[in-house]
């Protein structure tokens, strides 16, 4: 049974000292004594944490902490480092104060942040350079901030299991020891303890990309003193990172990034670890245990920390689909939660909307962190994007009318182009179409106009209002293969005139400019000026907004894919990744169906010519407004008109990605 939503307001039990430290560390200036009375259980009311603590005077520390696991095998249990960065003021005063926590494989094989920042450390190998803006911005006002190096890479021990057991451990000890319940250490092997007496116990992890999957998992483990958690980009389940239903999306496994981002010496010791991740995910798609143990999902429920989720919905490296169903598993499970979708790909907010962004994460850190009543809560849950920087927000998410609504795809007049509508097809309807893996998304959506024999393209009129598409859609196929493999791609397409960030750039979306802009205080060895950033734009014919792929041969079971029999029909279906997108009246509404989608699909071993039964086909998409806003939207347009012209897209293609997340 669905648990009720968590009363907002911050329990006594868990930030009394935090609130302490707030009050009178943060809103006034520094007092002389060292302690100070209780304040209300909400906390300060409509303020702010200020910067009152001096960042030169700020105390930098290793610690190297205790996960329980020995997972390179040599008789000793791993520990992982944390560099911490905390107000020096607030501990001469003996102030507990919160933190921020980012776990990441990153810091030292390919640094974070969009100038790709790595620690550094000085010639005794105290920590002197913290990545990103968070302690320059945030040490000053009241918080540590805590950068952990994941088993195996940069300084600790242990081995990379990428998403598993050792990965999650290594950020959930280090909560545990800020909370009092694991053991940290001065050096690596010795035995002089480090108790973190200076923090109030309640911890909020933050991160992009692999660092935001570690947040989730470290949250779907219920850990005690995780008060939030800000997920950007982030993974919910590995298998729908390399794989989509049996369909391979990246050309290696989880080992290869496990050889990217481990040490070098955690590479020497670590081939069994290795062997592991490639004999536990094999190339063919099959669902294994080990899938199984880095799905957060099932987990929801266990989660206690609110959650402040971002992602951009062109992320093709990442894509919505992880974002979509974490964020389904939350709602179900009544988690406090809030969410940021941008129009860029692999991005950081700090990077497409900066001031806001830093604005809201302060609040947001203010009241799960501090206990501020500032009301960032009660504020709408969803800030969407829905034009390079033209952002609106919903109270809710998906808002309250959305409803699934089935949509039906038929031939047309037109041959080789069909229709999209609310009536079925008549018996006997097909579409045909061969899979080219040399053809993508953006081929077939230039051509859905004309019959091409890579696709199957369906259609709806013009539109007469606006029609938006709010959360995840379903698209369910009967086809009969030619060959004994086949790959299913299935994307929604808005037909029609835009100016989009240009997520398949570089920059997918931004542009970095010269000039800088500064985030906090600045110190030796570390700067608060990160390089601005502008939207980088395309003018487009078309816009993919929602993409799935599958494996024809696991339509019946993802543990076990099979070949096909040639000339029997199969069903599946696919799953299209979260989407908040408004079709514009005068626009069109596309549902194609092919193959391989070249450059984010690998192909099958055939190339498989398909037959699709249209009258078992249909598209389960979440309308605003449900089945009457779509027979608004596309009652009284005429037939006759002649479609909008599909200008080519300048400067929109598909990304070269680096696979890393």
């Amino acid at each position: 049974m669905p648990k009720r939503a968590r009363d907002t307001r911050i329990p006594l039990t868990t930030f009394v000292v935090a609130a302490l430290a707030a009050l009178l560390a943060v809103l006034v200036p520094l007092p002389t004594a060292a302690h100070a009375a209780p304040v209300p259980e909400s906390g300060p009311r409509g303020g702010q944490s200020r910067p009152v603590y001096s960042y030169d005077r700020a105390v930098r520390e290793s610690v190297w902490v205790d996960i329980g696991l020995d997972g390179d095998g040599d008789g000793r249990t791993d520990r992982v480092v944390v560099d911490v960065i905390r107000p020096g003021e607030a501990a001469e005063r003996g102030r507990r104060v919160p933190v921020i926590m980012d776990a990441s494989p990153y810091y030292s094989c390919c640094g974070r942040g969009n100038e790709s920042q790595k620690k550094t450390y000085d010639a005794q190998g105290r920590p002197v350079g913290f990545p990103l803006y968070y302690d320059n911005y945030f040490v000053p006002r009241g918080y540590a901030v805590a950068l952990v190096d994941l088993a195996g890479t940069n300084r600790s021990e242990g081995c990379v299991d990428i998403g598993g057991r050792s990965d999650v451990q290594s950020a959930k000890a280090v909560v545990d020891w800020l909370g009092g319940r694991a053991h940290g250490y001065r050096t690596r092997t010795g035995n002089d303890a480090v108790d973190a007496d200076w923090t109030t116990g309640a911890v909020g992890m933050i991160g992009k990309s692999y660092d935001g999957t570690i947040a989730n998992g470290v949250a779907a483990t219920g850990v005690e003193g995780l008060e939030t958690i800000v997920p950007i980009g982030a993974i919910s389940s590995w298998y729908d990172y390399y794989f989509a239903k049996g369909a391979a999306l990246f050309g290696s496994g989880p080992d290869g990034l496990a050889n990217g981002v481990e040490s070098p010496e955690a590479r020497g010791r670590c081939q069994a670890v290795q062997r592991k991740l490639v004999e536990g995910a094999p190339r063919n798609g099959d669902w294994t245990p080990l899938w199984s143990e880095r799905d957060y999902v099932p987990d929801a429920h266990k989660v206690r920390a609110s959650v402040l989720a971002v992602h951009g919905m062109q992320d093709l490296n990442v894509r919505t689909k992880h974002f979509g169903q974490w964020w389904d598993a939350l709602a179900a499970n009544g988690v406090e939660r809030k969410l940021w979708l941008s129009q860029a790909g692999h991005v950081d907010p700090f990077d497409f909307r900066r001031e806001a962004w830093v604005s809201t994460l302060h609040r947001w850190f203010d009241h799960y962190l501090l206990g501020y009543d500032n009301g960032v809560e009660r504020e709408p849950m969803a800030d969407i994007e829905d034009a390079p920087d033209q952002w609106r927000t919903d109270r809710v998410w998906p808002p309250r009318a959305t409803a699934t609504t089935t949509l039906h795809p038929a031939p047309g007049t037109t041959p080789g182009v069909g229709t999209l509508g609310l009536a079925m097809a008549p018996r006997g309807a097909i579409a045909e179409f061969t899979d080219d893996p040399a053809k993508s998304e953006r081929d077939w959506s230039a051509h859905i106009d004309t019959a091409t024999p890579d696709k199957a393209g369906f259609i709806t009129k013009p539109l007469t209002r606006d029609l938006r598409l709010s959360g995840s859609s379903r698209v369910s196929l009967t086809v009969t293969p030619s060959t004994t493999s086949a790959h299913l791609s299935a994307v929604l397409v808005d037909l029609g005139p835009a100016t989009v960030r240009d997520y398949a750039a570089a920059g997918e979306g931004i542009r970095t400019l010269t000039d800088r802009t500064c985030w906090g205080s600045t110190g030796t060895g570390d700067s608060a000026c990160y390089k601005r950033t502008e939207a980088n734009t395309a003018q487009v014919g078309h816009t993919v907004f929602s993409r799935g792929w599958a494996d024809l041969g696991h339509h019946a079971d993802l543990t076990q894919g099979r070949p096909l029999t040639p000339g029997k029909p199969y069903t599946i279906t696919l799953d299209l990744a979260a989407s908040d997108h408004v079709v514009p009246a005068g626009h069109r509404l596309a549902l194609i169906v092919a193959g391989t989608d070249r450059g984010l699909l690998q192909p099958a071993s055939t190339t498989p010519r398909l037959t699709v039964d249209l009258r078992r086909t249909t598209a389960r998409l979440p309308l605003a407004g449900g089945y009457a806003a779509f027979a608004r939207a596309t009652a009284g347009s005429n037939d006759r008109r002649p479609p909008m012209p599909i200008a080519p897209a300048r400067g929109l293609g598909i990304p070269a990605l680096d696979h890393l997340p």
